[in-house]
C-alpha cells in the first residue's frame, strides 16, 4: 500500500490547483483569483507502486458561495509521455524528489484503478494516513461480474464534468460482445443533493460516493463519479 510522508511538497498542491483551476471549462469561480482549503478526498493504490494517486476534494471560497472541485490527481516520479496538456505542475518532495503532478483523469493508471473501485476489485485508503481503509467510500455497479478491466479510453472534458469513455474487456468465460462501452462522469462540482436524483436515473450502472467538509467543519456527502451506458456511435 501507498506510503504517506509527513513532508514538504514547494510548490504546495494547493497552489498549483490555484494556478491551474481557472482555465478548467467546469470551473464556476469565474472572474475570482481561487482561495482554496483542502475539504477531503480519498486515495487508491498503484498494484505497481509506481504512481499515486488521490482524489482531492477542494473548496473554492473566492466568491459569494463556497465551490468544493474534485480533483483526482496523479503523482509520478517522470514526465507521463504525451499528456502534457494535462499536466498541473511539478513539485519538489521533501522524500521522493520532483513529483510531476496531472489531472489524473487523463493518467491510464488512475483511470484503471479508478473502474477497479467501481467493480469493487480496489479499496479506498484514507487521504492522510498509510495502510488505513476509508469504508466511508462506497461505490455500486449493477454490471458486476461482466467486466474486468479497460480496453480503452477516450477522455471529454465539459462544463459538466470530465467524461472518461471506455470500453471494457469482458469477464473470462463471457463472450466477446459482452465487452461495454460505458461513459464514467467524473463529477467535478460536488454537490450533496445529487445523490437521490442522480443514482435513480435512467441509464445510471454505478457510482462512488464519498464524503468531505464544509466550510464550517460540517461533514457532507455526495457523488464522485457516475457510470452510465453508453450506447456505440
Amino acid at each position: 500500500m501507498a506510503v504517506i510522508h509527513r513532508t514538504t511538497m514547494t510548490p504546495g498542491k494547493l497552489e498549483l490547483l490555484a494556478s491551474w483551476l481557472p482555465a478548467q471549462p467546469w470551473n464556476l469561480g469565474r472572474g475570482h483569483e481561487p482561495r482554496l482549503a483542502k475539504a477531503g478526498g480519498f486515495r487508491l493504490d498503484d498494484p505497481q507502486g509506481e504512481v499515486g494517486i488521490e482524489f482531492m476534494a477542494v473548496t473554492d471560497e473566492s466568491g459569494e458561495r463556497p465551490i468544493t472541485y474534485h480533483v483526482p490527481l496523479s503523482y509520478r516520479g517522470a514526465p507521463l509521455p504525451g499528456a502534457d496538456h494535462a499536466l498541473i505542475g511539478t513539485s519538489e518532495h521533501g522524500v521522493l524528489g520532483r513529483r510531476w503532478i496531472y489531472d489524473g483523469t487523463h493518467d491510464p493508471v488512475l483511470v484503471a484503478q479508478l473502474f477497479a473501485l467501481i467493480l469493487g476489485e480496489a479499496e479506498p485508503q484514507a487521504q492522510s494516513m498509510s495502510n488505513v481503509p476509508d469504508p466511508s467510500v462506497t461505490t455500486h455497479f449493477s454490471e458486476a461480474g461482466h467486466a474486468t478491466s479497460i480496453g480503452s479510453v477516450d477522455v471529454t472534458n465539459g462544463p459538466h464534468g470530465t467524461d472518461l469513455r471506455v470500453l471494457t474487456a469482458s469477464a473470462p468465460g463471457l463472450p466477446s460482445e459482452a465487452a461495454r462501452q460505458l461513459t464514467i462522469r467524473v463529477n467535478r462540482v460536488l454537490r450533496p443533493e445529487q445523490v437521490e436524483s442522480t443514482t435513480h436515473a435512467t441509464q445510471v450502472l454505478g457510482h462512488i460516493t464519498a464524503d468531505w467538509l464544509l466550510p464550517d467543519g460540517a461533514k457532507t456527502r455526495g457523488l464522485y463519479a457516475v457510470v452510465r451506458d453508453t450506447a456505440p456511435e
